[in-house]
């Protein structure tokens, strides 16, 4: 699922194989921009912000994607087959004479002006990878609903930028504080450490090929995607419920045990512990750096 650190991933990817060198290919393959062609412009970097990738091309022109969730970026040696795929999903093709980067199912793709970035990326929050990131601010921004649920707060990208539904549920397994509990109700001693924990994770991650929070061996993270196993720290049956408003709506995990907060209607906040083995022995997780 693509979150901040699996962009950061992708622009360093891109950067790698398109950075400083002359396109030789250059196939847009969406009706807007069918007749656009770049070849002999020199690429100049791949920047990530947030969950956005922006493409730096000599002339002061940007190629500004987002991968949502199903798009992809795939780096491609000279003759190398194209595997992503059909043909039908891809959006974007840039190369040159070494490599060619292929973009598949990108939901948005746009050619602006370099020096309208802006216009794409100009409402997020800071950035957890970038170098805007502003801890005060990002906070500032978080608390400005205090009645809102702290996990909706958390993927609003103009709060902070990068946190997506992996982050949102292990940060408030990790906060103690389930995902629903409002904004103004995070007792503020963890409330001072959430943005440093959201960067510390996310850092944590970024040059690694799977996502980790726990540190534990064989365990990846601690609530995400776990439901019904037992949590990690207490044995508890994880629990999965959807959060959002309605159109956009997202599986959200937490252990009822160790998060305090209300939980979604439907749900009790009694945890009953599965049966079979007891899970392995853990230290309890901090819940902050």
């Amino acid at each position: 699922m693509p979150e901040g650190d699996t962009v950061w991933q992708a622009a360093r990817r891109l950067h790698d194989a398109l950075a400083g060198k002359v396109l030789t290919l250059s196939d847009f393959r969406v009706p807007r921009y069918a007749l656009v062609d770049l070849t002999g412009r020199t690429v100049l970097d791949v920047t990530p912000r947030g969950k956005h990738l922006l493409t730096h091309v000599e002339g002061g022109l940007t190629v500004h994607s987002h991968l949502r969730m199903d798009g992809a970026w795939k780096i491609f040696a000279a003759g190398q087959r194209w595997k992503g795929g059909p043909a039908h999903q891809i959006r974007v093709v840039l190369g040159n004479a070494d490599r060619t980067a292929v973009g598949y199912r990108l939901p948005v793709l746009d050619i602006l002006r370099t020096a309208d970035d802006e216009r794409a990326v100009g409402h997020l929050g800071p950035d957890l990878l970038g170098p805007d990131w502003d801890p005060d601010r990002a906070w500032a921004n978080l608390s400005a609903d205090p009645s809102r649920q702290l996990g909706e707060a958390l993927l609003d990208q103009r709060n902070l930028a990068g946190v997506g539904n992996v982050y949102k549920s292990e940060i408030c397994f990790l906060l103690g504080v389930t995902p629903w509990l409002p904004v103004g109700e995070v007792p503020p001693d963890r409330a001072a450490h959430l943005p440093a924990l959201a960067k510390k994770l996310l850092e944590a991650n970024r040059d690694r090929p799977v996502r980790r929070t726990t540190g534990l061996p064989g365990h990846d993270l601690f609530v995400y995607g776990r439901a019904p196993r037992p949590c990690l720290r207490c044995g508890t049956s994880v629990r999965v419920a959807e959060q959002g408003d309605g159109s956009r709506e997202r599986p959200t995990y937490w252990c009822p045990a160790c998060q305090s907060g209300p939980a979604p209607r439907g749900f009790s906040r009694r945890g009953g512990r599965p049966s079979g083995p007891p899970p392995p022995a853990a230290p309890p997780p901090s819940p902050w750096p």
